[in-house]
């Protein structure tokens, strides 16, 4: 039996991908990046400041971490609310005795209902990233563009308003996008967003808005959360991590995603500090917020010293 040559055909099959949302692009042939100062690793430290509320919608999906049990769910409402009465104090402490800036992805409803920690975070120079509305506002393929639209611009919206500044980053919730989100993104003047996690540089879609790789492999929720891995076994990840990026040629970028209700307790945010004190010591390390990381990557691929 011969097979029909139709069956072979593809209209979209080329070299790289079979889409058009941004182009091929292999690590091993783009030219070298070199962050300020002559470092090598650009370490991305990303704490997720998230609102959970007690009735999870689970349209299109529930999103990670979200109540579990019959509701009121109080034990896990007060878990996570621990996150931001003390973990992310904690976390301030650490990143200040490290001497370091980290990128916050911070649900709107976070910035109505503690104002006051979000101009904490603000006025000691972290970044702020718009992470949605709270964790009931995910997005994915069946959410309707018009809704998606709103949801976008109800958090950047009500963050600016806030802490006075528009966000430039993005991440969504579960890192889940749909069809249009890229262009929503764009056309919502954000800058980079950090859902997609396929490399270990920034790079750009077709329409120009810039990805910020933000593994969650990498992930205190995945490696400590999932994994059920020690706060000890995670920092040794991260060492691992860097040692290996850090021994490669071309410039990395190694994030490090915490979460206040999760590595800020007591038994693990000793490991936290003792891990971003070692790396903050490093000689190839350059410790920056996103938009630092995207702005020093932009100034290299135009031509730009960035030194």
């Amino acid at each position: 039996m011969t097979l029909d040559p139709a069956y072979l055909d593809y209209p979209r099959r080329r070299h790289g991908y079979d889409h058009d949302l941004y182009p091929w692009s292999a690590l091993h042939e783009r030219a070298p990046v070199v962050w300020p100062g002559g470092k090598t690793v650009a370490i991305w430290v990303v704490v997720s400041l998230e609102w959970f509320p007690l009735v999870p919608s689970d349209t299109p999906f529930r999103a990670p971490g979200h109540m579990a049990t019959a509701y009121p769910d109080y034990r896990h409402y007060t878990a996570r609310e621990y996150g931001t009465r003390v973990g992310v104090g904690r976390f301030l402490d650490a990143f200040a005795a490290a001497g370091i800036k980290a990128s916050f992805a911070t649900n709107a409803a976070i910035a109505e209902r503690y104002p006051e920690l979000v101009a904490d975070i603000v006025v000691r120079g972290h970044e702020i990233v718009a992470h949605s509305t709270d964790m009931n506002g995910t997005i994915a393929t069946g959410l309707a563009e018009a809704d998606e639209r709103d949801l976008i611009a109800r958090a950047l919206d009500t963050l600016e308003r806030i802490t006075g500044t528009r966000p430039r980053g993005w991440l969504s919730i579960a890192r889940s996008q749909s069809w249009a989100t890229v262009d929503l993104l764009k056309a919502a003047g954000v800058d980079y967003c950090c859902d997609w996690v396929n490399d270990e540089l920034p790079w750009r879609f077709a329409n120009g808005l810039a990805n910020l790789p933000l593994n969650h492999e990498l992930s205190d929720r995945q490696v400590i959360g999932t994994c059920q891995a020690s706060a000890a076994s995670y920092a040794e990840q991260i060492t691992d991590a860097f040692d290996w990026l850090a021994g490669e040629k071309g410039g990395r970028l190694l994030p490090i995603h915490l979460t206040p209700y999760i590595s800020a307790l007591p038994y693990r945010i000793g490991a936290i500090e003792r891990l971003l004190a070692d790396l903050a010591q490093r000689p190839q390390a350059w410790f920056a917020t996103g938009s630092e990381i995207l702005d020093s990557w932009t100034r290299q691929k135009s031509g730009k010293n960035v030194a």
